[in-house]
């Protein structure tokens, strides 16, 4: 079969694809089968006494949840009924030798056009734990995303206390403007794109926002049990800050990966990222009701959207009415509290037992050095734009390359080998082109390349990937998502990685596996995983380039 490429994706813009598409291929399974049918349709929904027409699967927002057993393979027929372009991710989802069902639009597929269906096909293996699907073309997945819930199998266990009951909870941006409008003129601009209007909890904005105290989610629970709850941040853009009044919450899941327990008061949560935490409820039912707050961690120099979602949770009680409750109201960090996250992220770890090992590489054959950041490009002729100048335009990158998308899905175009006739080229730095003071004074010259540059690399291979952030346009934080793979945090730090004292001092033993992480604002973060799967994309939310994967048995030969 065909191999898919790894890429870190810029923007995603909707256009034409002409090409035929291979039947998707699914590894073997030892589950059942469960089917599922997203209808892709317009919807009015009201938020912010705002009433909009909003893309939904099934009329649903947020989306309906898909549920499966590690080792169950999933049928999901989409059907577009809507004018825009679509295409399905299912984040975090390890696709073995399944990529055509990855769903990035142009990167492992074609977009959905108006009218047309397409079925992802795929096997759940070696995971249990939450993730999610999103839209994955432009920005649908404002609207277009829900929790995808992988259960353990049949007769196992979850290795903590089993819950008295499991609850997702999506955390997600509201635009009272069309999302699409919004990027799209970001687009043409080259300025940053306009912010949300409100964060949400399962859809709703909460009491903290104008009219909106009826859209509020309500966490209602029992007196003495433990609670799952699975925490999925769909946003688009933030990171958030979470916390629930007067309750500490146990983390013991990450990215579908169970982790050493920890107690925390307040947790932090990349876009991308998946959390799973116990709640355990207070013994007797207190006379409060407690407020749980999500508002973002910003450390960038642009605008963002400075406010707070709310949700309560409620103790159920057979009589004295919630009216004269008192409402009590949990702390969260400073804004840009870069310490807190960076104390809170080196909490997680692997479980590395016999059952659930921590399988981090040990040896490294391929090591590359990725700096991640805002450049520049300039502003057509005859345009204003509203870049750091109105001569040019913002634009995401890393080692200064900026991705182009191409009109021909990459995975389409590596099955029909034609990646020599113009689609993509394999020749992305492994490390900067020119070495600079990453955190320190920026360059003058900021200016970034334009490509589709992939790079190969054999199947099997181990690789190290060291992100580092830089100061060019301002330090800023980075989420950064590996499709078709998990990989290991070995380290992270602040200013430049330093190859010869920083990689000592790794985690080799028990690093926290993932598919998401943010890279450090003014700093750098490294990560490892083994090549065993070909089908790899890394995805930044605003920019960049990335691999392929060769087929197994021609990888040797394609270098």
């Amino acid at each position: 079969m065909g191999t898919s490429p790894a890429i870190v994706m810029i923007l995603f813009v909707a256009v034409g694809c002409f090409m035929a598409y291979p039947e998707a291929v699914t590894a073997k399974h030892t589950g059942i089968t469960r089917h599922y049918t997203f209808n892709i349709k317009l919807k009015n929904i009201t938020r912010l006494c705002h009433t909009k027409s909003i893309v939904t699967v099934n009329g649903k927002f947020p989306g309906p949840r898909v549920i499966a057993r590690e080792g169950d393979r999933l049928v999901v027929k989409v059907v577009n009924h809507v004018p825009n372009n679509i295409s399905i991710h299912w984040h975090g989802v390890r696709q073995l030798r399944s990529g055509w069902a990855d769903g990035p639009s142009y990167i492992t597929q074609c977009p959905i056009q108006t009218g047309h269906s397409y079925v992802y096909n795929f096997t759940i293996t070696g995971q249990r734990g939450t993730l999610f699907w999103h839209a994955h073309i432009s920005w649908l997945r404002a609207t277009v995303y829900g929790p995808l819930i992988i259960l353990p199998r049949q007769n196992e266990s979850y290795p903590f206390v089993k819950p008295y009951k499991e609850v997702p909870i999506l955390f997600g941006e509201w635009f009272n403007a069309d999302p699409e409008a919004v990027i799209n003129q970001s687009l043409q601009t080259g300025g940053g794109p306009n912010v949300s209007d409100a964060y949400t909890f399962n859809g709703l904005p909460g009491p903290l926002y104008n009219c909106s105290a009826k859209d509020t989610y309500k966490l209602k629970v029992k007196p003495g049990k433990t609670y799952l709850l699975r925490l999925i941040n769909a946003a688009l853009n933030d990171e958030l800050f979470f916390s629930i009044a007067d309750h500490s919450l146990t983390v013991v899941e990450a990215d579908a990966v169970y982790v050493k327990p920890f107690e925390i008061n307040v947790l932090m949560i990349t876009p991308g990222q998946t959390t799973n935490v116990l709640l355990k409820t207070k013994p007797k039912a207190p006379n409060a009701t407690f407020l749980m707050l999500a508002r973002p961690y910003a450390t960038g120099m642009g605008t963002f959207d400075n406010t707070t979602v709310a949700g309560i949770l409620e103790y159920e009680t057979p009589s004295s009415s919630l009216k004269n409750r008192p409402l009590l109201k949990p702390g969260l960090p400073a804004i840009n509290a870069t310490n807190f996250v960076s104390n809170f992220t080196s909490k997680f770890r692997s479980l590395a037992t016999a059952k659930f090992p921590a399988n981090v590489p040990q040896i490294v054959d391929k090591k590359f050095f990725f700096t991640v950041g805002l450049g520049t490009k300039p502003c057509p002729k005859n345009q204003t734009c509203q870049g750091p100048t109105n001569t040019t335009k913002f634009a995401a990158s890393m080692n200064n390359i900026s991705f182009a998308l191409p009109r021909i899905a990459l995975l389409q175009s590596h099955f029909f080998s034609q990646y020599s006739k113009g689609v993509y080229t394999t020749d992305f730095p492994a490390f900067p082109l020119i070495p600079f003071n990453y955190t320190g004074t920026p360059p003058n010259n900021t200016v970034v390349n334009n490509g589709t540059k992939l790079v190969v690399i054999p199947f099997n291979t181990s690789v190290e990937v060291v992100l580092q952030d830089t100061s060019i346009l301002g330090a800023e934080s980075h989420p950064l998502h590996l499709h078709g793979y998990n990989f290991y945090v070995v380290g992270q730090g602040f200013g430049n990685f330093d190859p010869e004292n920083d990689p000592p001092k790794f985690n080799l033993v028990d690093p926290v596996e993932r598919n998401t992480v943010g890279v450090p604002s003014g700093g750098w973060v490294a990560i490892r995983f083994q090549a065993d799967n070909p089908e790899l994309g890394l995805r930044n939310g605003m920019g960049g380039v990335g691999w392929r994967t060769p087929k197994p048995e021609v990888a040797s030969s394609t270098l």
